[in-house]
C-alpha cells in the first residue's frame, strides 16, 4: 500500500462473529498459511492499510482465544448471534458514537486473498456520501465501503442478508470499481477451500 493520504478517513469493520456451520468447525482458526490462521490472514490487509480496525466476534468468547493483533479493537454484541446484518448494525451503532471516520470499509473474516491494490483503488473513491465496492468479472465483491451518510441505515440491518438493501435503495450513490482480483469473491466456506498448507 502507498502512504498517500486518503481522500477521507476510513475505518475497517471485520465481521468474524459467525459459527462456521457449513465449515464444520471454527474456520477462523483454520490454517491459511503454516503460521497464519484464516482470520489473522483476513486481518492483514485492513490492519496494514487502515489506522482504525474493529473486529466483530461472538459475544460468548474471549478475544484472547483468537490471537488478534494488538492494534485491533474488538466489538461484541449479543445480537450478532442472529446473523450478519446484526453484526453490521452493531458495528455501525458503535462507530457512530466513537469514530471520527468518514467512511467504513466492511470486510469479511474469511476473505484473506483480497489484493492491496484493490483496496487502494476503493479507498481512493471513498467519500461520506458514496458507497464503493469492487467488481470482478461482473460480480460484486468485498470489501464494501460505506460513507458515513449511510451509517444510520446500516444500524437498522438485521438477519443474515447483509447490506444488499442499502445498495439497492441508494443505487445513485454506488460506485463499482472494476478490478482484476478474484480475491474479492473468494470466501472460505468449506475446508477444501483452504490451501493445502500441510503438504
Amino acid at each position: 500500500m502507498t502512504t498517500t493520504p486518503l481522500p477521507c478517513p476510513v475505518a475497517a469493520l471485520v465481521l468474524a462473529a459467525g459459527y462456521s456451520r457449513r465449515f464444520g468447525g471454527d474456520k477462523r482458526k483454520a490454517r491459511w498459511a503454516p503460521e497464519r490462521s484464516l482470520l489473522a490472514a483476513s486481518l492483514d490487509l485492513p490492519c496494514t492499510a487502515l489506522g482504525e480496525v474493529w473486529v466483530v466476534i461472538r459475544p460468548d468468547e474471549r478475544p484472547g482465544d483468537l490471537a488478534l493483533p494488538e492494534d485491533v479493537q474488538v466489538l461484541q454484541d449479543a445480537l450478532t448471534l442472529h446473523g450478519m446484518g446484526h453484526s453490521i448494525a452493531a458495528g455501525a451503532r458503535h462507530l457512530l458514537q466513537c469514530s471520527g471516520a468518514d467512511a467504513l470499509a466492511i470486510f469479511l473474516g474469511d476473505m484473506p486473498a483480497i489484493q492491496a491494490s484493490t483496496l487502494e483503488a476503493l479507498l481512493a473513491e471513498a467519500a461520506p456520501g458514496r458507497i464503493v465496492l469492487p467488481s470482478h468479472e461482473g460480480r460484486p465483491g468485498h470489501p464494501v465501503i460505506f460513507g458515513r451518510d449511510f451509517w444510520p441505515q446500516l444500524t437498522q440491518l438485521s438477519g443474515d442478508a447483509g447490506a444488499r438493501t442499502i445498495l439497492q435503495d441508494n443505487s445513485e450513490a454506488v460506485r463499482r470499481i472494476q478490478v482484476d482480483d478474484p480475491g474479492v469473491l473468494q470466501d472460505i466456506d468449506q475446508p477444501e477451500d483452504l490451501p493445502n498448507v500441510g503438504a
